[in-house]
């Protein structure tokens, strides 16, 4: 209800936008003024000042949007040092939406560089995430939550959605729970994004469904790995066999990220926080140091393909070559 009354009365305020004038006097400003212009006044310069729709953005019609008088100061004062040319577009879209002006508010503050987009534009990409099944209610809560969606271009959420239903195999439906609920997906990028997906598949045997259940996502790569395998190395957890089975009982995957640190070892690890500070540090060396020899494989392989005529003098790095592109480290335990 309270939504078709704000969009009503945006519809109202489209059709009669005109500027008011706002004049300072003794410190004071007013919102609004229906002041005439004097007699003697410039008639051209009049002409400039009013009836110019979507290029001028007052306090009065911040005001007519439903904002508060000091929502509407501080919204105004930041479109302006935004130098934004469509920030009356953009604000109406977004009132079209169903957001009121608080969350419009918050929006802004969160993330100033909606003033420069489009209303056009805006609302091109909000039709497209409704397309892909963000109903009323979750794409609201999405864009409030994550308001860099809407800067994110077309083309990039589709990206992120074809990759995670054509190589994560992930349904349709699951696709829009992840868009929802971790929309920080859209930024990440697409490799590092697969590669979470492959190790949380094959190194700790999650499937899909639990993965979107324990917001996989939202954890980065590195606390994702650390987090695993201090459990593994604590012997409390173990990757499933060819048939899925395990000789312990593995905790369940929302046990592991979708609680907070100190839950965490408390309740899953049975540690202490010092344990796993150190933990964390020998992790960061060792992908420091994994991250170097891949380097310098990447550099010894360009040499073997430069050198690759010269075969009786190079048979023994040859074979060493071949030995460290298998990724198998025997000295490894």
């Amino acid at each position: 209800m309270g939504t078709h009354v704000c969009r009503k009365q945006m519809v109202r305020w489209m059709w009669r936008w005109s500027v008011c004038r706002v004049a300072v006097s003794r410190g004071h400003m007013p919102f609004c003024s229906t002041q005439q212009e004097p007699h003697n006044a410039n008639p051209s310069h009049t002409g400039q000042v009013t009836h110019r729709p979507g290029n001028q953005l007052t306090l009065c019609s911040l005001l007519e949007m439903g904002f508060s008088e000091t929502q509407a100061k501080e919204m105004h004062e930041c479109a302006t040092n935004s130098r934004g040319k469509h920030v009356p577009s953009v604000l109406t879209a977004l009132l079209l939406l169903g957001l009121n002006p608080s969350s419009i508010l918050k929006i802004m503050q969160k993330c100033p560089e909606v003033y420069s987009l489009k209303g056009a534009d805006l609302q091109q990409r909000v039709d497209h995430l409704r397309k892909m099944g963000l109903v009323e209610g979750s794409l609201q809560r999405m864009i409030s939550h994550y308001p860099k969606v809407m800067l994110l271009p077309i083309k990039r959420v589709n990206m992120v959605s074809r990759l995670l239903r054509e190589k994560c195999l992930f349904t349709i439906h699951q696709v829009t729970e992840i868009l929802r609920d971790s929309p920080e997906v859209l930024e990440e990028d697409l490799a590092e994004l697969e590669y979470k997906f492959q190790y949380a598949y094959f190194r700790m045997g999650v499937r899909q469904p639990e993965m979107v259940k324990a917001k996989l996502f939202r954890m980065s790569l590195s606390e994702l790995r650390c987090r695993h395998c201090f459990l593994e190395r604590r012997g409390l957890y173990q990757t499933p066999d060819k048939k899925g089975q395990t000789l312990i009982v593995n905790p369940p995957l929302k046990d592991v990220l979708c609680v907070s640190e100190e839950a965490y070892l408390a309740q899953v690890a049975m540690a202490t926080a010092e344990e796993f500070h150190v933990f964390r540090k020998l992790m960061a060396k060792e992908q420091e140091e994994e991250g170097r020899e891949d380097e310098y494989s990447s550099d010894e392989d360009e040499e073997l393909g430069e050198d690759k005529d010269d075969e009786d003098d190079d048979d023994g790095v040859h074979r060493r070559k071949r030995h460290w592109k298998t990724g198998y480290k025997k000295d490894r335990k």
